[in-house]
């Protein structure tokens, strides 16, 4: 990891794609508000916000190559995590966060979490 620039962010990364890629955490966590300790906060606006807006890693994280991730297949698992969860954000918008897991296209979003997150930690 020490090619990599700003390792907080990718550990931030990390963080959003194991929370993505739980339905047991997501519906402890996110619906029922059973969180790990007073203080701590989660929920899927927070993990897109991670992937999307503080990290920049969808929809093109080739661009964070060096900053916060590594050339390797976490690239493409995370274009393809893009690919299910960007448009699925956008048909769905503004919405709790049990709408989104209750989706039909939801367990895609999870399969392709799992996929990103076991790359990035092969690399």
């Amino acid at each position: 990891m020490s090619d990599i620039q700003f390792p907080r962010m990718r550990m931030y990364v990390e963080h959003a794609l194991e929370s993505l890629a739980d339905p047991v955490y997501q519906r402890r966590a996110w619906i029922e508000r059973q969180l790990p300790h007073e203080g701590f906060y989660d929920d899927l606006d927070l993990s897109i916000h991670i992937l999307d807006d503080d990290c920049v890693v969808c929809p093109d994280p080739r661009s964070t190559i060096g900053p916060v991730l590594v050339d390797g297949p976490g690239i493409d698992r995370l274009i393809e995590l893009d690919r299910v969860l960007g448009p699925m954000v956008e048909r769905l918008g503004n919405i709790g966060d049990s709408e989104y897991l209750d989706d039909p296209q939801w367990p895609l979003v999870i399969a392709a979490a799992r996929a990103a997150l076991a790359a990035m930690r092969e690399s």
